[in-house]
């Protein structure tokens, strides 16, 4: 699994899709290794549940407030459920 903390949805886009399907700029050493894993992002429900509250807030608590976390959830589930489904 890869847990991304990227500050904005297009760069969160891109490292989830560089993990699961390969550099996309085809210009890196990742081009086209396709590792097909799990990605989410620290502001994601799924991932705040499993971090202590306390531990939480103080680490990426401030960071919420600041980031456009639906966005970026966004982003990071698109490209997971394109990993998900049949192609």
């Amino acid at each position: 699994m890869v847990l991304l903390g990227t500050p904005n949805a297009e760069s969160s886009r891109l490292y989830a899709l560089t993990v699961t399907e390969g550099d996309p700029s085809w210009a890196g050493p990742l081009a086209g290794s396709q590792f097909q894993l799990p990605v989410y992002h620290i502001t994601e429900p799924e991932v705040k549940v499993q971090v202590p509250a306390e531990i939480y807030e103080a680490n990426v608590g401030l960071m919420t407030m600041v980031l456009d976390v639906e966005a970026i959830g966004e982003a990071v589930r698109d490209v997971r459920s394109a990993v998900n489904s049949p192609r």
